[in-house]
């Protein structure tokens, strides 16, 4: 019997199923609007093309005693109509399940992605062909003499690469581990290393893994403004999808000295500062903002290679007056520059990757590192107030472009969140949280507005309220 292929989970990957919970179930979502209604029979012949050819989402999850990791399968993904929310969990520990899936409904179509299996770049990726072999089959004239193309010129040893261990970590190749070896391996270190472990582990673990997830100390006191709100009933995320000409808003980024990504940032941390409780003055907004590390090494990768960088904005220091906009992203802007340069991130991933092999962490068996990255989660959590991520403008391949309308990505949503993505001049900036209330959304919106930028907008239904009270009548 031929022995199946698996793979180390990548260092990013890890911290997805530690914290993973019903809610926040660390899937996100890309979706196109299509021309005319989806047709799933077409649909699913263009989902097999492009399965073929992309390994890495033949993968499901495995559990070992040590580590979580990534192992091929015979499975066959199927397209299902949009029936169940956003961003619903795939990954059950329980269950032998790819960790994808497509969607469609009326002329969207959807590729949900758990987030330990890839990132949104390599996502796009897999969508970007998806959306190629969709449209060649539904419009056969449409592209012929044309061939599909994967980024990087697409071989599989790119798609597959532990950019992480390729450019952080040591020499070893990632899809060729044995598992029994590293096991005996590992045990064989614990009875070394036990004694060590039990005095330090206390401290000098809790301290390694804080450190992984990015929870920093701030030189002073702080008050980081958390948001809170009433949840939606079944845990649903809100969403709110805003659409408007990315020239208007990139206008404004210009004027303001500034990039886009940084540009909605500001106006998100003042959307949320106006409705903040009281004794305002002094409050800090912290944000995570993921950074493609492709930008700044070499990789094709379709798996996860991204780092955070977080940054902040206090009121009340620029005097009276001085909380504007453009203050605010010109704070922000500085102190995210001063964290983007590739020594910068090449020091910080490094660090982690050396924590990652650290043997206290290495000895802890699986749940208890599950434990401690999840407590250390935590804590970070309470000095971080949103989070927002920017993928910026998308191309499909030559020719699909006048067949797709718009490009739509969304993500569970553990805080207040927005995904922004720009296709064909259009820029779409989705709102995601775990709270029925929509005023921080409405604050954005009416500042964009009042600023001349035209926006469309519409939201889901969170509640028996909005939903015509269906829970009430079953």
């Amino acid at each position: 019997m031929k022995r199946k292929g698996w793979a180390k989970l990548d260092n990013a990957s890890k911290i997805f199923l530690a914290t993973m919970t019903s809610t926040d179930t660390k899937v996100f979502r890309l979706s196109a609007e299509v021309r005319e209604e989806v047709d799933p029979h077409v649909l699913q012949e263009a989902l097999d093309r492009t399965y073929s050819y992309f390994r890495l989402y033949h993968s499901i999850m495995r559990r070992g005693f040590f580590w979580y990791y990534l192992e091929d399968s015979d499975l066959k993904p199927v397209v299902m109509p949009d029936v169940q929310v956003p961003c619903a969990n795939i990954y059950r520990r329980d269950e032998k399940n790819l960790l994808f899936r497509v969607l469609y409904h009326g002329t969207r179509i959807h590729l949900e992605v758990f987030h330990a299996l890839s990132d949104g770049t390599g996502a796009l990726w897999f969508f970007d062909n998806l959306l190629y072999n969709y449209i060649d089959l539904r419009y056969p004239d449409a592209l012929k003499g044309t061939e599909s193309s994967v980024e990087g010129k697409g071989s599989q040893k790119q798609l597959l690469d532990d950019s992480f261990q390729r450019h952080f970590g040591g020499s070893e190749e990632w899809w060729s581990f044995n598992p029994v070896q590293m096991t005996v391996g590992t045990v064989t270190k614990v009875g070394k290393a036990v004694g060590k472990a039990a005095v330090n582990i206390g401290g000098k673990a809790a301290d390694v893994v804080t450190e992984s997830v990015g929870l920093t100390k701030r030189k002073r006191k702080e008050r980081v403004l958390r948001v809170k709100g009433v949840r939606t009933p079944d845990g649903r995320i809100r969403i709110v999808e805003t659409e408007m000409a990315v020239d208007e808003v990139l206008k404004l980024a210009k004027e303001a000295g500034t990039s886009l990504t940084i540009y909605l940032t500001a106006v998100f941390i003042e959307a949320t500062h106006r409705d903040a409780p009281r004794r305002k003055d002094d409050w800090t907004i912290s944000v995570s903002i993921p950074v493609n590390l492709r930008q700044f090494f070499k990789s094709s990768t379709a798996r996860n290679f991204f780092s955070t960088v977080q940054v902040s904005y206090t009121y009340g220091l620029k005097g009276e007056g001085g909380d504007t906009i453009e203050e605010i992203a010109r704070t922000i802007d500085e102190e995210f520059k001063g964290q983007l340069t590739p020594e910068k991130i090449r020091s910080k991933v490094q660090m982690l990757k050396s924590y990652e092999e650290n043997i206290i962490l290495r000895i802890m068996p699986r749940p208890l590192k599950d434990l401690v990255m999840r407590s250390a989660n935590a804590l970070n959590n309470r000095k971080l107030t949103l989070a927002i991520s920017n993928m910026g403008r998308v191309s499909l391949q030559k020719d699909i472009d006048g067949y797709v309308d718009q490009i739509y990505a969304i993500t569970a949503a553990a805080r207040p969140q927005f995904l922004s993505v720009s296709h064909a001049g259009i820029l779409t900036v989705a709102f995601m949280s775990p709270f029925t209330e929509t005023e921080i959304q409405k604050n954005f919106v009416t500042m964009l507005t009042e600023k001349g930028v035209r926006i469309k907008v519409s939201a889901n239904k969170v509640d028996n309220e909005e939903m015509g009270n269906i829970a009430g009548k079953e």
